[in-house]
Order: structure tokens, then sequence, then C-alpha cells
């Protein structure tokens, strides 16, 4: 890893103060559950079991963290509309890292939860802010092996998720409760500031999210031609039905009015990560600690003095254009 995991991480480990033998109980049951519930087949001896009434499988137990944007969330759940559901909205940014570890305690104690008894930790991997992602990736890793067992050597497994399919799976939420249809099309657009956009596309077939394009980044005048490139099949499709959501229509949304489409403001949060997990869990997207990495996309953390008064520039000469006129139908 291109960090060491710092007081997030050692924090993260103090909040397993469960006793070691009651932890080994329960991780390994908790653990048993979640392999019956992800289809593995149950041992020789246990097929007359089949003919018997299916009985209810407990609900996941999930926590989900996502701080890609300057928005800290977090939520525990299961993922399963109508369950209960704990939820933390704060600063993000530099702030998360002071902030996140209480909130994700307070969380746990308002569900009468404990680390170890958690089927998988949730995190959005990016893009977005880099001190941010970085922050999410240490706290989980450190969290995930603080939960070490006899039964789970490896700690919690965790799924990474893509920020810009949480956005998108938000801006869905948000449209469904405003009483909107549901668009074939989604484009998520995350501000990823020094001029530029991240970008996703994604086609919704029935209730699932399915990426057409892959995260990326262009600037806010590239955006047409790249939303066009995405559906080269399309090309009779109707753009009108389609959503744009994110949370750059204030600072570059005059800059892409030609790209049609409703307009959602809408970030990613960790409410829309538990929606997501289930099913990544389900196809197998689980991960060892050591793997949960961040997406990072751009690679570059700055602008020189150059760049940044160059975009400035070319921001006051697109202000100071006179708007075109139609002409007179004489």
């Amino acid at each position: 890893m291109g960090w060491r995991m710092g007081a997030e991480c050692w924090h993260a480990l103090r909040l397993c103060g469960a006793a070691r033998g009651a932890r080994v109980a329960v991780a390994g049951a908790a653990e048993d559950s979640a392999r019956n519930r992800s289809g593995v087949t149950l041992g020789h001896g246990l097929e007359g079991l089949a003919d018997n009434p299916a009985m209810p499988l407990p609900a996941l137990k999930l926590l989900a963290i996502e701080t890609s944007t300057d928005t800290l969330s977090v939520a525990l759940g299961s993922g399963v509309p109508g369950e209960p559901l704990w939820q933390h909205s704060g600063p993000g940014a530099a702030q998360a890292s002071l902030t996140l570890l209480p909130a994700i305690q307070s969380l746990l104690d308002q569900a009468g939860w404990r680390l170890h008894t958690l089927d998988a930790l949730v995190f959005g991997r990016g893009p977005g802010s880099f001190t941010g992602l970085r922050t999410a990736c240490a706290v989980v890793q450190g969290l995930a092996y603080g939960a070490r067992s006899a039964r789970r050597p490896d700690g919690l497994p965790v799924l990474a998720i893509d920020t810009l399919q949480a956005l998108a799976t938000e801006a869905l939420a948000r449209q469904a409760a405003a009483g909107q249809a549901t668009p074939p099309r989604v484009a998520a657009l995350l501000d990823a500031r020094m001029g530029e956009l991240y970008v996703a596309a994604y086609r919704v077939t029935g209730a699932v999210l399915v990426q057409q394009q892959a995260p990326c980044l262009c600037t806010p005048a590239e955006l047409a031609n790249w939303w066009r490139d995405a559906w080269p099949q399309d090309s009779a499709h109707d753009a009108r039905n389609d959503l744009l959501a994110g949370n750059v229509f204030d600072s570059h949304g005059a800059e892409f009015s030609e790209v049609l489409g409703r307009r959602q403001p809408a970030g990613p949060t960790a409410r829309a990560l538990l929606q997501l997990a289930p099913a990544a869990l389900a196809a197998g997207a689980a991960a060892a600690p050591h793997d949960a990495l961040p997406l990072y996309v751009r690679d570059r953390v700055a602008q020189t003095t150059a760049e940044r008064e160059h975009l400035r520039q070319a921001q006051l000469v697109r202000m100071a254009a006179p708007a075109p006129v139609a002409p007179l139908d004489v």
C-alpha cells in the first residue's frame, strides 16, 4: 500500500474490545450464517433438511462508510428496503478522520450490535477525494483486522463499491421518492475539482444498475461527446428520458447545457452502499482486508499555479461571452 495505517487503524482496532472467547463463538456463527446465505452447499448428511419448511435466514449485518466527498456518511443495516437502518451524516474531507470512528461506535451502540458480529464492511472506493479515500481504506482495514478470530483469521470481509455507482443509486432513490419514472440511462457526475468531472455511465435494467462506461475523467465541455460515445448503439435513443445525477450542476451545469436529460442533485451515501451490498456479496465481490484499495482514476493531486490561472481566465472568458441570440423570423 502507498501509505501506512496511522491513528485511524489503531483506534479502529480498539473498537474490538469484546472478550476473545465470546468473539470466536459469535463470529463463527455469523460466518456460518453468511455462508448459508451465499448459497454454499451444506455438508454431507444434511440433504434431508431440504424437505423441511424453509427457515427464515437472519438479516445481514453490514456497516457502510462513504468519505469520498466533503460529506461523511455512515450507515448500519441489512441493505434490504424496509429493514432497520441507522445513519450518520456530517462534514467530510479532513474532518472525517476525526469524527468517523466515534460515529461508527455511536451507530453500533444505537443498533445494539458489536463489530465482530457484522457480516461485512462496505466502503466507497472512489473515485473522489484522495484524503477521504485513504481514510476509508485505513479505517476499514483496521476494523476488519480488529475483528479477527480463530474462525475468521483474515478478519471481516470487505466490499469495495464504486463511488459513482453509489451516487447513481442514491439519485434513483430520490427520483422514486419524488414519483418520477425510472430512467433508462444514468450519467453519474462527481466534481473532481481542477475543472474536471468524474463520470460513469449506467443502464437501468429492472432494479439493477449495469455499468456501461467505467469511471473516468472528463471536462464539462467534453461531457456531451463522452455521453454520446458511451452509447454507440443507441443513436436513436430519446435522451430526454435519461438522468444526469451528481453534485456538479451549480458549479458546471451551464457548461454542458446541451446535454439532454433530467437533472438530479445527489451524492454518494452510505445508505446507497448498503443497498448495493447484498447483491455484491451474492456475486462473490467480498475481499480480504488487505485488498481494500481505493480507485483514484486521477494520478495528480493538484494543478500548477499556471494551470489554475489558465482555467480561471478561460472561465472569465466564458462568463463574458454574449448569450447567443436566435435570428428574427422575418
